[in-house]
């Protein structure tokens, strides 16, 4: 255990003017609190506060947050109280202690709705005083250093916690490299033959190549130094999770996987930062595609850096990160650098985020979502996604997750907007509304009045803000049109499986699902917050899709009326498992068509055209064609093999038509016979396993469909 004069000591490297007499009361207060208790490891428990208050040292923080994390604990496990330690410490001490005790009762892996009840008593603490999450997160890395004392299911319990809920808030926060170690100490235990298997490969890859990071660190400081920028350079390996997220992401084994080290170029002022870059440009090649100014676009959290990817002559690529001093400081600790110390006065980082700022656009949208599902989703995209950078016509900044789309800039700008959109321009061009946004892109928004948000927006955007905003847009606009959509929908799924959408039983699935009463079940299962699916297992969970009879094709689509009828649109050839909507054409009926379908632009501006289509759910049979764009090798034998692959995952060649010949391959367009996307997926699949396969693609031809609607 951490004696108090050493603890001390670690505080007074940065903070000199400390309060010793308040840090040693706490100490021994502590310690004599926790007489007689122990941890599960056998050592005394006070170990623990004092090893979480060493760990908050290293964040330079302020006396107040250190005292707290050595009596974090007592209220809950001791005889102390609030009060006394109110009379001892001050209101301020007493209320930080309270709020880390109430964090730590908060069960936040539990049930979907207690999780979204804790998460939101999780901000609220958090907005009383963030220091109060610092000392839990602190907690709970000392908490998972030690892990291996506890049980098996216990340690599987607060590894998958710390994964789900504290690793991403951390990061979230701008704490990366506390982030880091939290996922690789839960990974270690979740998945402990992976991390074994990649520990295993980088002492085999190090033998094979030598000290790569000595190396590559010495030629960069090399450069450097030989254009007069005073700068330190640090190199590492990445984090074994973070190696294997990237092999799971890129579906790669260890062996193909590039940019397993990372540099840091820690440099005096802002413009050595772009030298620096200039000069390890001009060493080593840059891989198109991987650079990231986040100094003239900061994150949310403060965090700024330029990162860049380069390669050098044998092709392995290093990921290098070059930021100031006080740049690095925030990217070490992020929102907690507020409260930083260094000689003995709160260190001014003119980069630290105000947190009150920061927790502010984190839970905007928060208070205004009832739904617990959707409160969770929106929790969940804010901790976890990254940012892009784009701009309004007049040049102001706006940033949205990485993915987002300009529905989710229309938000962003205000909700009138948001709902209010038509279509948008990027860079003057008009594009689809599900276009991906970019970083530096100029976005334009155009507005129509009396327009309402779409149920098909929701499978648009991206930020849990818009989402939040269009689901309440389409509750209040048009909760008729979608009950209406949901009887149906729920009618014809229940006498698929041969019963009836009774009100008991509608009733019934309400309850289960834990909504309101039957006309918020149907709302949702018309606006597609709930499928189908949902509402058969609440009520009937024993029965299984299955068993069923294969769904005719004039039923397989759900939502139009009994007098209209439908075509499956050539274009995009969307299938059953994908969102699709309709487009009513005159004298022609209905065109069914993926909703990325690219021929959708052509109808932005006819929203009244557009209809709110589901496919039946149930087992389709395999009648829906779609065309695959395939090279193969020009070898003997090789377009047999292809069809018997075909023709194992049960599906039907419809047609196939030779578009390129060239000696060494041939390029064709196979029309085949499938159930549903999962069926393509297989056959996808097994083509790609196949050597002789070069490519394989879906084919999608958008010239198909004014030939389909003229």
């Amino acid at each position: 255990m951490i004696a108090v004069d050493d603890l001390i000591a670690l505080v007074h490297n940065y903070n000199p003017k400390t309060n010793e007499n308040m840090l040693r009361e706490a100490y021994a207060f502590g310690l004599a609190m926790h007489d007689g208790q122990f941890r599960h490891s056998g050592e005394p428990y006070f170990s623990h506060p004092v090893a979480v208050a060493a760990i908050l040292t290293e964040q330079r923080l302020d006396d107040a947050t250190i005292v707290t994390a050595l009596l974090h604990d007592t209220v809950e496990d001791t005889k102390a109280s609030y009060s006394e330690v109110e009379k001892r410490f001050g209101r301020e001490i007493a209320d930080l202690v309270d709020g880390v005790t109430k964090l730590t009762n908060l069960q936040l892996s539990s049930s979907e709705t207690k999780q979204a009840e804790n998460f939101r008593k999780l901000f609220m603490a958090m907005s009383k005083d963030l220091r109060v999450i610092l000392v839990k997160l602190a907690d709970r890395l000392h908490n998972m250093r030690t892990i291996k004392a506890m049980r098996p299911d216990k340690q599987s319990q607060k590894a998958r916690e710390t994964m789900e809920i504290y690793a991403p808030l951390a990061g979230r926060m701008g704490m990366q490299s506390m982030r880091d170690e939290l996922e690789d100490l839960a990974f270690k235990v979740l998945n402990p033959e992976a991390r074994a298997s990649i520990m295993r490969r980088f002492v085999m890859l190090q033998n094979e190549t030598g000290d790569v990071i000595h190396r590559i660190t010495g030629d960069m400081r090399h450069e450097l130094e030989g254009v007069s920028i005073d700068a330190q350079v640090f190199g590492r390996a990445k984090k074994p999770y973070s190696i294997w997220r990237k092999m799971s992401e890129k579906d790669v084994g260890f062996s193909r996987l590039s940019d397993i080290y990372g540099f840091r170029v820690i440099t005096n002022s802002e413009d050595d930062c772009y030298r620096a870059l200039g000069v390890i440009h001009q060493r080593w090649r840059a891989v198109p595609g991987r650079f990231k100014d986040y100094i003239s676009q900061p994150k949310s959290n403060g965090y700024r850096s330029i990162h860049t990817t380069v390669s050098g002559r044998d092709g392995k690529r290093v990921e290098v990160q070059i930021r100031t001093r006080q740049m690095h400081d925030v990217a070490e600790t992020g929102v907690a650098a507020h409260w930083s110390y260094r000689d003995g006065v709160r260190a001014m980082n003119p980069f630290a985020v105000d947190p009150a700022k920061w927790l502010a656009g984190l839970t905007e949208q928060f208070d205004a979502e009832e739904d617990h599902h959707a409160f969770l989703e929106a929790v969940k995209l804010e901790m976890y996604t990254d940012k892009v950078f784009c701009f309004t016509p007049k040049g102001e900044v706006v940033k949205l997750p990485k993915g987002a789309t300009p529905i989710d800039f229309a938000y962003a700008i205000h909700t009138r907007i948001g709902n209010a959109c038509v279509g948008a321009k990027i860079d003057g061009m008009r594009v689809p509304l599900w276009t991906r946004v970019k970083n530096g892109q100029s976005v334009e928004i155009i507005t129509a009045e009396g327009q309402t948000p779409q149920a098909t927006w929701l499978d648009i955007a991206t930020t849990g803000k818009a989402r939040t905003a269009i689901r309440r847009a389409l509750r209040e606009v048009d909760r008729e049109r979608f009950s209406k959509l949901g009887r149906e929908l729920a009618r014809s799924a229940f006498e698929h499986v041969g019963k009836k959408a009774t009100d008991k039983a509608l009733e019934t699935a309400a309850r289960n699902l834990r909504l309101e009463d039957t006309d918020m079940l149907l709302a949702q299962l018309g606006s597609a917050e709930l499928t189908t699916r949902d509402v058969l297992h609440a009520v009937y969970p024993e029965l299984s899709e299955a068993e069923s009879d294969d769904i005719e094709l004039r039923g397989a689509v759900v939502g139009l009326s009994h007098d209209q009828h439908f075509t499956i649109a050539r274009c995009c050839q969307p299938l059953p498992g994908e969102r699709i909507v309709g487009i009513s054409h005159r004298g022609k009926g209905v065109i069914v068509h993926a909703i990325d379908c690219e021929a959708l632009a052509n109808y932005e501006d006819q929203p009244d055209r557009w209809m709110d289509l589901h496919w039946h759910a149930g087992k389709h049979p395999a009648i829906h064609t779609t065309t695959l764009n395939i090279t193969i090798g020009n070898d003997a034998g090789v377009l047999g093999r292809i069809c018997t692959l075909i023709g194992e995952q049960k599906a039907n060649i419809a047609d196939l038509v030779f578009v390129d010949r060239k000696p060494d391959f041939f390029r064709l367009l196979i029309d085949i016979e499938l159930r549903d996307a999962e069926h393509l997926h297989s056959v996808m699949s097994a083509l790609e396993a196949e050597s002789d396969v070069a490519a394989v693609q879906r084919h999608r031809d958008p010239t198909r469909a004014n030939m389909q609607a003229g």
